[in-house]
């Protein structure tokens, strides 16, 4: 297979796809179905379970093996990182966290929260979260290799769209799975089925994007114990080139806020709106929160596009700017919602600037980047602060939670993390930006 030219139209496709074939993770398993399955695992009045010797609130644990997932991806990503450029096949990582991925998506068809399988259930979980963010370090780092700088902004927007139309696809199917049946065990049935259509769609989808991207230049070395701690050497080097680069280091520090808002957000969103939001009955909350996350897909794809042509007018810092304060805002809306329509709302707006904030935070990053061709040591350096930023989130989340009872006041405390983050997007020298 001859390698395709860098900016080349189908390369281009074939890095996107790969959004198309791993967002169905974060749709359903991650903010969707699995969290309507594993609230409805506990009785409405019981929201507890015994857990590594210890007992917790539901969405507690869930919330704090997340975190400590990420951290897992943060302290793995650089060593990883570090290896795959001293041989020269971050591929072959991708690949293998997407299989990784996909294996936990399907078993998770196994979940239980007996305490005899709680583990293992949580294994699975684990598994899930660490393919997808595990794979992003690579996926990331190929962006700069395969787009020319007027082109990552939007190639960058169409992966994140092409992601939002795959999974909401998929959503739908497994939608129509769970509503066809008429009693609650033969609706958790389905929703078990449906983690095996994401595992399987995760894996057969993005053979396209694994046919197309480059390989990557073999240097024939082998993995030494020396060569695992290279990535680590490499963030140290690229922490001192920060630092001779002004604009990429306050916006780094800029990403790490308000990333951590963010992605904290998305990832508790179903389950606020579970335990907060005023159902009528359970048949309602189940539809209710999964055309929640319908809507904030679809507006998404709008956001995601009218984002980039924002930037490309009046720049992608002032864009992130009024981004952040339609998070901070939100922030404020969602501590004093209550009502399903309030929530429908509330998904609208967060469909609106979700997709946006992540498309042009990815783009702008790469086209901050100086002249190199270590990209994926700078992306994961990226990726290493994105997940402390998101460790850091879900532990203050999940401990307002577990110590005062209520999702509402981790959500209202996000809104200093928006705040910090727009007064350090405004020390980000934009004299210089394209």
């Amino acid at each position: 297979m001859n390698q395709l030219e860098k900016g080349s139209k189908k390369l281009l496709n074939a890095w996107a796809f790969y959004d198309w074939a791993n967002s169905v993770y974060t749709l359903t398993i991650a903010s969707s179905i699995f969290p309507i399955f594993y609230s409805a695992l506990f009785l409405s009045e019981i929201k507890v379970v015994h857990a590594f010797g210890y007992d917790f609130k539901s969405t507690a644990l869930i919330t704090f093996v997340t975190a400590f997932t990420f951290l897992v991806v943060a302290v793995t990503s650089p060593i990883l990182s570090g290896i795959a450029d001293y041989v020269g096949n971050k591929k072959n990582f991708l690949k293998f966290f997407c299989y990784v991925g996909s294996a936990g998506c399907i078993g998770l068809y196994w979940f239980d929260i007996t305490p005899d399988k709680i583990h293992i259930s949580l294994l699975f979980y684990f598994m899930g979260l660490i393919g997808y963010w595990g794979s992003l370090v690579f996926y990331n780092s190929y962006l700069p290799d395969i787009a020319f700088e007027e082109q990552q902004d939007s190639v960058s927007a169409k992966g994140f769209s092409l992601g939002y139309v795959g999974s909401v696809i998929l959503l739908i199917i497994n939608l129509i799975m769970v509503m066809s049946q008429e009693d609650g065990a033969s609706k958790m049935q389905m929703m078990r089925y449906s983690f095996i259509t994401v595992g399987l769609w995760w894996a057969l989808f993005s053979q396209y994007s694994f046919y197309w991207l480059p390989k990557g230049t073999s240097s024939g070395h082998k993995v030494t114990t020396a060569v695992i701690f290279n990535g680590l050497k490499e963030l140290r080097l690229v922490w001192k080139q920060l630092k001779q680069n002004l604009r990429l280091k306050r916006y780094l520090y800029a990403f790490f806020v308000f990333s951590m808002a963010v992605q904290t957000i998305m990832l508790v969103a179903v389950y606020f709106g579970e335990e907060e939001i005023a159902w009528g009955d359970d048949g309602e909350k189940t539809t209710g929160l999964i055309v929640s996350i319908l809507i904030i897909q679809l507006v998404a794809i709008v956001g995601a596009i009218l984002t980039s042509k924002a930037s490309a007018k009046f720049g992608n810092i002032k864009t992130l700017i009024v981004v952040n304060f339609i998070w901070m805002s939100l922030c404020f809306y969602a501590y004093f919602m209550e009502s399903p329509l309030q929530f429908y709302i509330a998904a609208s707006l967060v469909g609106m600037v979700m997709g946006g904030i992540q498309a042009l935070a990815r783009s702008t990053y790469s086209k901050f980047l100086p002249e190199t061709d270590d990209t994926t040591s700078y992306f994961s350096f990226y990726d290493v602060a994105e997940k402390i930023g998101i460790v850091i989130g879900m532990i203050i989340f999940a401990s307002i939670d577990q110590i005062t009872g209520s999702m509402r006041n981790g959500i209202l405390f996000l809104f200093i993390f928006f705040l910090a983050g727009i007064i350090l997007l405004f020390r980000v020298p934009r004299m210089y930006e394209n």
